[in-house]
């Protein structure tokens, strides 16, 4: 048996079960790509964003790293997001955080990691930010679900704030931003009700979310 022949495997198995239901669904796929969402989650191995939502193949964009993080000088994450928007035309951008995320915990408990804290300390930033918050409870799953959330609500501000969002709103398309989190726990997805469709509205929608986690138990 040969180095990864169990993947390979896999694969014949996944194409042979795709070509069944839908002969054509490979021809198809081949000639372009049409997604209507851009998801930005978490690089975790437990968050398949196809599968959560449903979605085959092409019905999705998908950009991932560790704690989902969104920074204005990440030109890998921005080249995505500019593709996304201007080539492809999604209308819906989607940052997914998820419980349990280990970025989150890892920069809770301020554990040192190696070059990961540099990435990290934009997670540190929105637990700076919110620190009476979280502290209210000396509960550290508590502590990390609610910083999970924050980090979301915190990361579509910026990507609310990019030039490439800036700019599709002030052309008038239809986009919008959302924020979710993902639970491993029973594998649903809770909306942070967080929805900015303009400039204008990102800000106002920003601090909805923001009081509506503060005003959890």
């Amino acid at each position: 048996m040969g180095p990864l022949s169990n993947l390979l495997q896999n694969n014949r198995d996944w194409s042979d079960r795709i070509r069944s239901g839908d002969p054509e669904f490979f021809t198809k796929l081949s000639k372009q790509q049409n997604p209507e969402y851009l998801w930005i989650g978490c690089a975790d191995s437990r968050v398949p964003a196809n599968e959560i939502v449903g979605l085959l193949p092409g019905e999705i964009f998908v950009h991932r790293n560790v704690a989902n993080i969104v920074v204005h000088t990440d030109l890998n994450c921005l080249s995505v997001i500019q593709f996304a928007v201007e080539i492809l035309k999604v209308k819906h951008i989607i940052v997914v955080g998820h419980y349990g995320c280990g970025g989150i915990r890892f920069a809770l408990q301020k554990t040192r990691l190696g070059l990961s804290d540099n990435w990290l300390r934009h997670v540190h930033d929105v637990e700076e930010k919110h620190a009476s918050f979280l502290q209210k409870r000396d509960d550290l799953d508590w502590q990390q679900d609610r910083l999970c959330e924050l980090n979301v609500i915190e990361q579509v501000r910026n990507v609310c704030q990019t030039t490439i969002v800036q700019e599709a709103w002030e052309r008038r398309a239809d986009l919008s931003v959302h924020g979710w989190v993902y639970s491993l726990r029973n594998g649903l997805v809770n909306d942070l009700s967080l929805c900015a469709t303009s400039s204008q509205h990102a800000g106002l929608v920003y601090e909805q979310a923001c009081e509506q986690v503060h005003r959890l138990p």
